[in-house]
């Protein structure tokens, strides 16, 4: 367990453990950030401690002071990830227009892919390894979370306000055309010819003409 997770346990034996500075919460933050690179770029086997501290600007042994493990600082990332990825997921509203819901979470992980490309390597990474650090969350959190996004797509459809898609599947597909311009960013710069506005401003144009009107209900007659 880091440094700033025992602080946000209550007493324990009967001493109360106190909270983080703002310089062990600095020092963690870059260790993070390096750990991010290291691992996005050489998976979890071949990611070194010493390569996160020399990124970090730290020691080997300050890194591990903060996380005893390489396998704490993984996942650490990756609960660091999967919080910055699920949180657009998680705000798709029952109540608003299932098309208008549906595109800003699409343009919320389009945007992740432009301006986070390494946590989706990162995660992608993760799951062609076997998904070890995270298969418990993919079984229990992740799996909820699905479901319960899926009924809302379900209610959607029943409703008559989508067209009468697979939800699951929608989902899938919205994960895998926003997440590759990230996991496979050497193919799409060396097939693109532009820079990054207009690249990610061709996705946006195309994914919405496609989703606007394949998820868009049939007339009523």
């Amino acid at each position: 367990m880091n440094r700033q997770a025992e602080a946000a346990e209550v007493e324990s034996g009967g001493i109360a453990r106190k909270a983080p500075t703002r310089i062990q919460l600095r020092n963690e933050a870059r260790i993070l950030d390096a750990a991010l690179a290291e691992f996005s770029a050489s998976g979890y086997h071949g990611a070194r401690v010493e390569r996160i501290a020399l990124g970090a600007g730290m020691s080997k042994a300050s890194v591990l002071y903060y996380f005893g493990a390489k396998r704490d600082i993984h996942a650490a990332v990756l609960e660091r990830t999967l919080a910055l990825w699920l949180e657009p997921f998680e705000r798709l509203d029952p109540d608003g227009d299932p098309l208008e819901e549906i595109w800003r979470y699409v343009q919320a992980k389009l945007r992740l892919s432009r301006e986070a490309p390494e946590a989706s390597r990162l995660f992608a990474n993760e799951i062609l390894q076997g998904a070890e650090t995270i298969r418990p969350f993919l079984e229990t959190t992740l799996r909820e979370l699905v479901a319960a996004k899926c009924a809302v797509i379900g209610a959607w459809i029943d409703s008559g306000r989508l067209a009468p898609v697979e939800p699951l599947h929608l989902i899938f597909l919205i994960w895998s055309v926003t997440q590759h311009y990230a996991d496979f960013a050497p193919q799409v710069a060396a097939l693109h010819q532009g820079d990054e506005d207009t690249l990610y401003g061709g996705a946006e144009r195309t994914l919405r003409l496609l989703l606007t009107r394949g998820l868009a209900p049939e007339p009523t007659a």
